[in-house]
């Protein structure tokens, strides 16, 4: 695999690669005239992606709440109908989640219902691996962001195409040719050498680049060791340039969730080439005592995506973003003798953005047709969501990055 870097190095000539290249030429201009959809949606879309990590409680979220098995089932945690926020079908969404009613009242807002995949996996880390991947089976390397981003890279080089809110690359968007920033704090953040920010001129940089340079570029994750450095330091430069000029419109809670849309919203009022931005909100797993906990998570959640959507609405970005949520799995329907819940199956993701197609999409799990001693059947692939999201709104075909081709939803209109 030839990194863009190979092209400065003096040893590769274009004439060496003419044929390659002029074949690959040719690929390009007719997957454009056979496929006019992908090549408009390519035109800096971005998604970001958000995590509720833990297993959110999808009835506890869209809530079927005249249904009587819901009603039976959900003694303690049932929402009354008269509290929570009407949607349509009969369904209403948490009572918490009065900023996104007003999404969605706005028709900024759609809601894909009883998402899921076959033989569903009761382990938090066994059901986020094949959320993550992308796979159920296993046969697909690294994660479908991860593989998503590599294919957008060789079309965009920026060190900012992926971004992650955290500490360390989510498994989603690991790939074996490209690096991608994860950044807690932007004031901590950069490459450093001797325990102090590198410096582009300064020779101990330049060393150092050098080390990274020597690692064979053909040696498994060779490309992306060899990126790494030139990514940290460029990216440091370019998120530090964006702070100084990035005003919020909107006054963000004062909550790590809320801080951490603030900094997504400055990469993309900065216009730093971002395509994907990851952030994750977690203490879903809410087997004791649910109530209070769930509510303060509703409430979190509903703040920090309210505030990022005004957000960028002010700063004229509403159209370019996507934000989708995503949980490894929902809760069982049986609330527990413990006012919680436990390990469940099919649930909803959200998709918010001013070019959603407000509604219900999927079908809604029936109440009185479980499976697995008490958990809803899932009636939505996951895999049909990301389909939708990599071809409608980044912009590339997602059969090769999903292994098969994948009916797609409409909550995003044909790019």
């Amino acid at each position: 695999m030839l990194s863009r870097r190979d092209f400065v190095k003096g040893g590769v000539a274009l004439v060496s690669i003419g044929t390659t290249a002029n074949s690959l030429l040719k690929g390009s201009l007719a997957f454009a005239q056979q496929n006019p959809a992908y090549v408009a949606a390519n035109n800096g879309k971005i998604l970001i992606l958000v995590q509720l990590a833990g297993g959110n409680d999808g009835l506890s979220t869209v809530i079927p709440a005249s249904d009587p098995n819901y009603k039976s089932a959900r003694k303690v945690l049932g929402v009354k109908e008269e509290l929570a926020l009407p949607l349509q079908d009969g369904f209403f969404l948490n009572p918490k989640l009065t900023g996104l009613k007003g999404l969605w009242d706005k028709g900024h807002m759609a809601i894909v219902q009883g998402v899921g995949y076959p033989e569903q996996n009761y382990s938090h880390f066994k059901s986020m691996a094949i959320w993550q991947s992308g796979d159920p089976k296993g046969a697909l390397q690294d994660g479908w962001l991860g593989r998503t981003l590599e294919k957008l890279e060789s079309e965009q080089h920026d060190p900012f195409l992926g971004f992650n809110v955290g500490s360390s690359t989510p498994p989603e968007m690991r790939a074996e040719s490209i690096s991608i920033p994860s950044v807690s704090d932007p004031a901590d953040y950069g490459f450093k050498v001797g325990g102090k920010p590198a410096v582009a001129n300064d020779p101990r940089t330049a060393t150092v680049m050098k080390l990274y340079e020597q690692y064979p570029g053909n040696s498994p994750y060779g490309v992306l060791l060899e990126t790494t450095a030139e990514s940290a330091v460029e990216s440091s430069r370019l998120l530090a340039q964006a702070a100084q000029t990035y005003k919020p419109a909107v006054t963000y809670p004062k909550t790590s969730f809320g801080s951490g849309l603030s900094l997504l919203a400055e990469t993309i009022v900065g216009n730093l080439g971002m395509r994907v931005g990851h952030i994750t909100l977690g203490g879903f797993d809410t087997h004791n005592n649910q109530q209070a906990e769930h509510d303060d998570l509703m409430e979190t959640l509903d703040q920090g995506l309210t505030a990022f959507y005004q957000d960028l609405e002010a700063q004229g970005k509403a159209n370019d973003v996507l934000v989708m949520t995503w949980s490894e799995f929902g809760r069982r329907v049986q609330e527990n003798a413990n006012g919680g819940t436990d390990h469940g199956s099919a649930s909803q993701v959200f998709t918010l953005g001013a070019q959603v197609r407000k509604g219900l999409y999927g079908e809604a799990p029936k109440l009185n047709q479980l499976i697995d001693n008490g958990n809803l059947a899932y009636t939505t692939d996951f895999r049909s969501v990301y389909a939708t999201v990599i071809e409608r709104w980044l912009g590339t075909p997602a059969e090769a990055l999903l292994g098969q081709q994948w009916p797609q939803l409409n909550f995003i209109g044909a790019a």
